[in-house]
């Protein structure tokens, strides 16, 4: 079956699209740094799923109904607050190397982001949504390549209400991938952008990001700025990870 290939370059797009845009396609979202990186190695380490959620308030009512599940995320980079939350401290932040298996084996996550989890909610009437990383990209562009769909759209969720660079090289390395791995594939114009950003930085992809908006900001961070090196190691999970029908993101088993 051929194959049409697009990328939602950043949040103006994906969420001018989220009422009707994704429901005949097959999506991938990357918040590289650092949402679904987190989420990839919160699952390789045993965790049950999560749950993604747009505003704190949200990520509050959704724990009262599930008191065995853990809050985790983080505004403006850090984890969020019992003064922003009106009171609840969170369990977790968004360093994916908090993710450890002796944290989160067996728990279910309640996150709520910046821009990670708004962009997983924005593709919920897509037919299916895979959550991506550099940690899993191969698995996850296997498992694209392995759809029976006519539409693939790859979602970057960006900082704040700009595009990020880090989502739209991963984006570019798993439009580069796909084709070569989807016979037919026809790459639209962001495709064949973000294919191009990543072909520039190939050679250093882990220099380049370090310099983007969000990888200086990081690195200015001595407690996060590992962050940046750990987000970049290419296919360390061998998972593929599913945003279910129940709104969970699990891995595929």
């Amino acid at each position: 079956m051929a194959v049409t290939i697009e990328v939602c370059l950043g949040p103006a797009d994906y969420q001018a699209r989220a009422a009707t845009g994704f429901e005949d396609a097959v999506c991938g979202v990357l918040d590289v740094l650092r949402a679904t990186s987190v989420m990839v190695a919160g699952l390789a380490n045993g965790a049950a799923g999560f749950v993604p959620a747009l505003e704190i308030s949200e990520a509050l009512a959704l724990r009262a109904r599930h008191p065995d599940a853990l809050l985790a995320g983080e505004r403006d980079g850090l984890r969020i607050t019992a003064e922003q939350s009106g009171g609840v401290e969170f369990d977790l932040g968004n360093s994916p190397r908090e993710y450890t298996r002796q944290r989160v084996a067996g728990r279910t996550l309640i996150s709520t982001t910046t821009n990670g989890t708004r962009a997983l909610r924005a593709c919920a009437r897509a037919r299916s949504v895979v959550v991506a990383s550099f940690l899993n990209l191969d698995a996850t562009a296997d498992w694209l390549a392995q759809q029976a769909t006519e539409r693939i759209l790859l979602v970057c969720a960006g900082t704040a209400a700009l595009p990020a660079w880090e989502d739209i090289v991963g984006a570019g390395a798993l439009c580069e991938m796909l084709v070569h791995r989807c016979a037919g594939a026809e790459l639209l114009d962001s495709a064949e952008v973000a294919r191009g950003v990543h072909g520039e930085v190939r050679g250093d992809v882990r220099g380049a990001i370090s310099r983007s908006q969000n990888g200086r900001r990081l690195m200015a961070n001595e407690n996060l700025r590992d962050d940046v090196e750990f987000c970049l190691r290419r296919n360390e999970c061998e998972l593929v990870a599913l945003l279910d029908v129940a709104g969970v993101v699990r891995k595929l088993r």
